[in-house]
């Protein structure tokens, strides 16, 4: 499935902010905290050179992809991508669907978790609501040897008491709303079978 240029974007953009070590601080509120936590767990891992193509890197990658799975919640995120389309899919099509869509993402973010990039963040706030919160920070890096900064909310909600990511927003445009423009326009050329035929191929390709 080709995913659009800002969706790839901010699957890296984000995995680059979760991979810094970034010091904890005594008055982070929960969201913030719980990124905080993701980062010292993910630098943990990526510390450790393991060979190409080896067991060990595949090992590595499979903890990554674990530590992702509990921070990032794709279920959600692909519930709400959905959210015109969801009620109309068979249960078996909605399985196929969240288990295509976490291969996606997570493929983008262990690929741009080995990024090398001259980068640093910054934790601007925190801003609950209920049982959500926004966390918002800044991207700096040095791309083409000129300075960008690139602003990066996160979106997490309580999920069994633990705080979750369902939405990552880039500049104002969050994954949620691309990828529901996306999903729908593949629905409505195409059907339900068309986007997961897409989604498949996408996973295959990775």
């Amino acid at each position: 499935m080709r995913l659009a240029v800002r969706s790839q974007l901010q699957s890296v953009l984000v995995a680059l902010a979760l991979s810094l070590s970034v010091p904890a601080a005594a008055a982070d509120q929960p969201g913030t905290a719980t990124v905080r936590q993701v980062n010292d767990k993910l630098q943990t891992l990526l510390k450790r050179k393991t060979p190409a193509g080896s067991a060990e890197e595949k090992q590595q990658a499979a903890e990554i992809n674990a530590k992702l799975q509990s921070f990032l919640d794709v279920d959600e995120l692909g519930r709400r991508a959905m959210r015109d389309q969801w009620s109309k899919l068979t249960p078996a099509q909605q399985a196929e669907f969240t288990k295509l869509l976490r291969e996606i993402v997570e493929g983008h973010y262990v690929r741009a978790l080995r990024s090398e990039l001259d980068y640093t963040v910054a934790y601007l706030g925190e801003k609950p609501t209920d049982d959500e919160t926004t966390v918002s920070t800044e991207l700096r890096l040095m791309k083409n040897g000129k300075k960008q900064v690139i602003g990066v909310d996160y979106a997490l909600r309580k999920d069994k008491g633990n705080w979750r990511v369902f939405d990552i927003v880039t500049d104002g445009v969050g994954l949620v709303e691309n990828y529901r423009a996306q999903f729908n326009q593949v629905i409505a050329k195409e059907g339900i079978e068309g986007l997961l035929a897409r989604m498949r191929k996408k996973t295959l390709a990775q």
